[in-house]
Order: structure tokens, then sequence, then C-alpha cells
């Protein structure tokens, strides 16, 4: 549980620094634009890869189950949630398109939507530290850049594109069922 921690901490406090523009300023003025993303890259790779083995030593270790979630409410939920971060993940990464538009800052709202798709169906201590710590700092992340007077994506019509962002949203949400279990260790379905 305490690389888990450690890694949460690492990886949202990196993401969380970038919000604080003043001190994202002075680091990069005194690390250079290069050498500051270099330095935010490797502390969110290190973050990650933390959460990842500790998550995977504390699944192994046994499970501190806090609740246990009524499944048959939860789980259609839960995979409705899931299907919206994979079109809103797909978003953040299209050309401009009006479900961008919609969602202003969509890898925030596929952030969201995944972390509580996760939260909905697991209610064990491991969970709730890992899928809450990014919740929360999705939540937190948006408020900051709303604060910021950034206005995300631009105003678009509807488009091609946001078709295009639909089906392959949707086809990488069907590829997660497939595999899931091999690269997590964990049924999806």
């Amino acid at each position: 549980m305490t690389l888990l921690i450690l890694g949460l901490a690492l990886f949202l406090g990196i993401h969380t620094f970038t919000t604080m523009r003043g001190a994202r300023a002075a680091a990069i003025g005194r690390l250079g634009e290069g050498g500051y993303k270099g330095l935010y890259s490797i502390l969110a790779a290190v973050g990650l890869v933390l959460i990842v083995i500790g998550f995977g030593r504390y699944r192994s270790g046994g499970y501190i189950q806090i609740w246990d979630p009524p499944r048959a409410f939860f789980h259609p939920l839960s995979l409705l949630l899931l299907w919206f971060a994979f079109v809103s993940l797909t978003a953040a990464y299209a050309p401009t398109g009006r479900i961008k538009s919609l969602l202003r800052h969509p890898m925030l709202v596929a952030v969201k939507a995944w972390a509580l798709s996760h939260l909905l169906v697991n209610g064990d201590l491991g969970s709730m530290l890992l899928f809450g710590g990014l919740l929360a700092w999705a939540v937190y992340d948006r408020i900051a850049v709303k604060r910021r007077g950034d206005p995300g994506a631009p105003a678009a019509g509807w488009s091609l594109n946001d078709l295009l962002v639909v089906v392959i949203g949707t086809m990488a949400y069907f590829a997660m069922f497939w595999l899931h279990d091999t690269l997590i260790g964990v049924t999806a379905a």
C-alpha cells in the first residue's frame, strides 16, 4: 500500500504543480522549458510505475474490503460511464469537433468518468485510494483550469470528426473487454 500511496502522491503532485502557475513559471525559468518538461515527465513516469507496482502488490496481498457495491445497480452505470470515458478520451486527441467543444476539457472529463466508473464497482481500500485520488485530482484540475480562465476547446459545429470520435471511442471501449484481464489481471465484464 505504501508504494501505491507514494506513487499517487508523486503522480498527482507533479500534475497539481502545473496548476500553480507562478511556481511552474519559476521552475521553467530555472530549468528551461526542456529541462522542466524532462523532469516533469520523469517524475510522472516514476509515479505511474509506483502506482502500478503498488496497486499490484496490494491486490496480491489481499483486498481490504470497505463496502460491497450493489452490483446489479452500479455495474450497468459503470459500463455506461466507462464508454463515455473512452469517447471523451478520444475527443481529447481528435481535431476540434462538437463533442470536444461541449466537453471543453475532454481529457479531464475522461479521467473523471473513468475513475467514477471504477469507484462504483470497487469497494476496496486500494481502489478507493487509486480511483478516488484520480477523481479528486481531476475535479481539482478542472476548477483550477476554470479559475485560470481557460475556456477549453473552441466552439464548433457537428462534423464527421464527431462521428469518428464516437466510433473510435466505442471500438476502444470494446477492446478494453478483451485486454483488461491481460493488462490489469481483472475481468472487466
